[in-house]
């Protein structure tokens, strides 16, 4: 796409900027899941200090959603859980849920942003933490889903000896569910 906008300030952009802008955002978003599996193999080799690295722990959370017959959807939720490890590692859970919200339910979104602390009832005793600091959140309709899933799935997906599915099984997942926004300002606009 050779097309520009002309603009150099957003209020004086025309309608034909803005549909250069939009052909443009189009092309870009569909490009989404390609930069997100571009980032996720970025945890390749970074162990932690557990006995697998980030990548292979995200491959098998996901492998055992998958062998546990969730639904795709849940299935990249598991997959992508952890991808905000590399850049927000103070705070992984938020960036990977606001990366997945306008494509994923409400429950996924809230397991994903909240994984982090009640992941914390398996080790933050250790830390001088409280473990159930999760309990704070026990209100909420998705407190037993995101228990079960960092029970299930998260906590005990450090195996060495674990049979991963290969990244590419899960490829087409993202794709799909990356494929247009539904939970945004722009889920009405055509990203195919």
């Amino acid at each position: 796409m050779d097309k520009q906008a002309t603009f150099t300030e957003m209020l004086n952009g025309t309608a034909e900027d803005y549909a250069i802008i939009g052909e443009h955002g189009a092309q870009f978003a569909a490009e989404l899941p390609d930069r997100i599996l571009e980032h996720l193999s970025i945890l390749k080799g970074d162990t932690g200090g557990f006995a697998v690295d980030r990548f292979t722990h995200c491959l098998q959370t996901a492998t055992r959603a998958y062998r546990d017959g969730r639904d795709e959807e849940y299935v990249v939720c598991a997959l992508l859980h952890d991808i905000g490890d590399t850049i927000a590692s103070a705070n992984h859970a938020d960036l990977a849920a606001t990366m997945l919200e306008p494509f994923v339910s409400e429950e996924n979104y809230w397991i994903v942003k909240h994984h982090g602390i009640f992941q914390g009832y398996y080790f933050f005793e250790h830390l001088g933490l409280d473990k159930n600091m999760r309990d704070e959140y026990k209100d909420s309709p998705y407190w037993h889903a995101c228990a079960e899933f960092c029970a299930k799935y998260d906590q005990n997906s450090f195996d060495p000896e674990y049979e991963n599915m290969a990244i590419e099984d899960f490829e087409p997942m993202v794709r799909n569910v990356f494929a247009k926004p539904r939970n945004s300002i722009y889920k009405k606009r055509d990203y195919a």
